[in-house]
């Protein structure tokens, strides 16, 4: 059974989603570009006390936003929500480095992987410009964000554990931003 998302365009049963595994994500993953700054960063953050920005934060990000968009009702496809995830904080070493937000640096960057991924492993128009405006939009949220725009700021906060961090104290996250006790 088709079913709608809402890109508008026909989409294939979730229960197939699922089965078809997370191809497109893991040619993100092995894309030489996205393990260029991935390692970049890997190394920056080497030493850093606060929240780091690796794979563990990535897959937390992406496994919150699934949830939650099933418990909405989104008629996300699984790969976009984590695609967007794991490109989230990709431009995060340029922004150490060169003083450039790391929601713009990974725009760039986000959208240079998306335009060379292989064939049969690419995303839509609709799913790229989707991707690229959430990871646009997981900083700050905008006024009427898009539905993954949303989804991915939500989720990206809630990630963080600051109750039980030991530099919660130095963060200079804002109280209102800082996750200060367990929730749903």
């Amino acid at each position: 059974m088709d079913r709608i998302n809402i890109t508008g365009e026909s989409s294939i049963d979730r229960a197939d989603a699922e089965r078809a595994g997370m191809d497109r994500v893991n040619a993100i993953w092995n894309h030489p570009v996205y393990q260029k700054y991935y390692r970049r960063l890997e190394k920056l953050e080497e030493k850093r006390i606060f929240c780091r920005h690796q794979m563990t934060h990535l897959l937390d990000v992406a496994r919150i936003a699934r949830i939650r968009s099933l418990e909405i009702g989104l008629e996300l496809d699984p790969e976009v929500i984590y695609a967007a995830a794991v490109l989230h904080d990709i431009g995060k070493s340029l922004q150490y480095e060169e003083k450039i937000p790391h929601e713009a640096a990974g725009v760039k960057i986000a959208g240079e992987i998306l335009e060379s991924l292989p064939e049969g492993k690419r995303f839509t128009e609709q799913e790229k410009k989707m991707i690229l405006t959430a990871i646009e939009g997981h900083r700050r949220l905008r006024e009427d964000p898009e539905p993954l725009e949303r989804l991915l700021y939500e989720s990206d906060k809630a990630s963080r554990m600051c109750f039980a961090c030991p530099a919660e104290g130095l963060c200079d996250w804002s109280e209102e931003k800082k996750n200060m006790e367990i929730r749903v």
